[in-house]
């Protein structure tokens, strides 16, 4: 049996394609041209545009799926000089050697990347989640390993981070109270048959997915942060009987898919991100992003150093991570949603209405504007979850890279390979 040692070692992706050839310098007179790899949650042309217009250098980017980007980064390290995602790439991007220590000391504001970075809690009191909390992949030690032992290298600058849980369209599903009556489980009610999407991402989708058989009282676990390979089969054999009731969809597997399902009518309920349900609701389309009384899936983006990267393209890789921290880009993301690790810098390109309603949970002094100036909040709404403390004080589980994660991705195949032969599912509960 493979330790975890072996396993992070290992190509855990294996069979997806990658798809962006290195890009070849010519000639060491030109200009630098920094090569970012990672998803669309924040590979977006606004902050590409942002970041060459301030810092003066060649930036491209290569958004794709995160299954995808994750085999590139840790199969090409010479594919890329920046990878941007989450804090569970980490282990399997440090283990293949794709990725290099982060001298902090050349981080500007390394000093004020808040406690929930370098800790796993925003407050003393708050809990800090099952599964990979991200402080605990932070730390490079001296013998090579990863910890929350505090050194001057670190795996990845910290910066975009949120709770996640599930969008749905209250045309048809009734809305319901914060943290009293919006459940996980309702991404399993047979009411929603044939109109519920998850997204297709193992170390984040079967966390979805546990949290809402959970929430039906169809299976527990001792630990969902870290599920035994017992524990992993019966949860896909319930979600096997789903998908063959033809109660699933689509598997989504980028942020635009996911509009494309909710604005189209195949989902009415499904696994979301912020900015998803931010671009719907500036669609018209009346999306509400629920606060699960079970607690919220976390996640934190890291961005990572190549370890292919030469000096010269590590200044430019400094430079925008330095500038990443420095406040506007941290606007912009909230304005779709999403906190950032050095939150005051933000506030500084922020008005003091958009800051209480995206951070502080307060109701909206005027109509709130997404990045492209379009409604997605009306005066007097809140944000649905409260605060920035009160969500992160509600993490159930982080976004995880278990230690059977290969057996689960096996699974989470065969899951997506099922197709739909109408059935009675005999364990299907309502609602709770």
């Amino acid at each position: 049996m493979l330790t975890r040692r072996e396993m992070m070692a290992r190509t855990l992706t294996a069979g997806v394609a990658a798809y962006a050839a290195p890009f070849v310098r010519t000639s060491s007179r030109e200009p630098v041209t920094l090569r970012v790899l990672g998803t669309h949650v924040t590979l977006q042309e606004q902050i590409r545009r942002a970041a060459e217009a301030d810092l003066g250098i060649r930036i491209e980017f290569t958004p794709g799926g995160s299954g995808a980007v994750l085999q590139q980064a840790s199969t090409r390290p010479d594919s890329f000089d920046i990878y941007e995602q989450w804090s569970n790439s980490i282990n399997v991007l440090w283990r293949a050697g794709a990725i290099q220590a982060i001298d902090s000391a050349r981080i500007d504001q390394w000093a004020a990347v808040n406690p929930l970075s370098k800790t796993g809690r925003l407050t003393p009191t708050a809990r800090v989640g099952l599964g990979d909390a991200p402080h605990t992949l932070l730390y490079a030690q001296p013998d090579g390993e990863l910890s929350s032992t505090p050194t001057d290298r670190v795996s990845f600058l910290p910066y975009v981070h949120n709770v996640d849980s599930f969008g749905y369209n209250t045309e048809t599903v009734p809305a319901g109270r914060a943290y009293e009556e919006e459940s996980w489980g309702w991404l399993l009610d047979p009411r929603w048959r044939g109109k519920v999407a998850l997204v297709n991402e193992p170390t984040i989708g079967i966390f979805d997915a546990a949290l809402a058989v959970q929430a039906q009282g169809l299976m527990t676990f001792d630990d969902m942060g870290n599920m035994s390979r017992a524990e992993i089969d019966e949860l896909f054999r319930i979600l096997v009987d789903y998908k063959r009731d033809g109660h699933f969809s689509a598997f989504w597997s980028s942020v635009p898919d996911s509009v494309r399902l909710m604005r189209n009518g195949r989902a009415v309920i499904e696994s979301m991100f912020s900015p998803g349900a931010s671009a719907l609701r500036a669609e018209g389309v009346p999306v509400r992003y629920a606060a699960p009384r079970e607690g919220y899936r976390a996640w934190h983006g890291v961005m990572c150093l190549s370890s292919a990267a030469s000096e010269e393209v590590s200044q430019a890789a400094y430079a925008y991570m330095n500038w990443w921290l420095s406040g506007k880009p941290g606007a912009i993301m909230a304005r779709q949603g999403y906190y950032i690790s050095v939150p005051e810098a933000a506030r500084r390109h922020m008005s003091e209405g958009e800051w209480a309603f995206w951070y502080e949970g307060k109701p909206a002094a005027s109509n709130i504007l997404d990045p492209d100036r379009r409604v997605i909040a009306r005066q007097g709404e809140r944000r649905n979850g409260g605060s920035y403390q009160e969500r992160f004080g509600r993490v159930a589980v982080w976004n995880s890279v278990m230690d059977n994660y290969e057996h689960s991705l096996l699974r989470w195949g065969e899951l997506l390979s099922t197709e739909a032969a109408p059935r009675t599912i005999s364990h299907v509960r309502g609602r709770p």
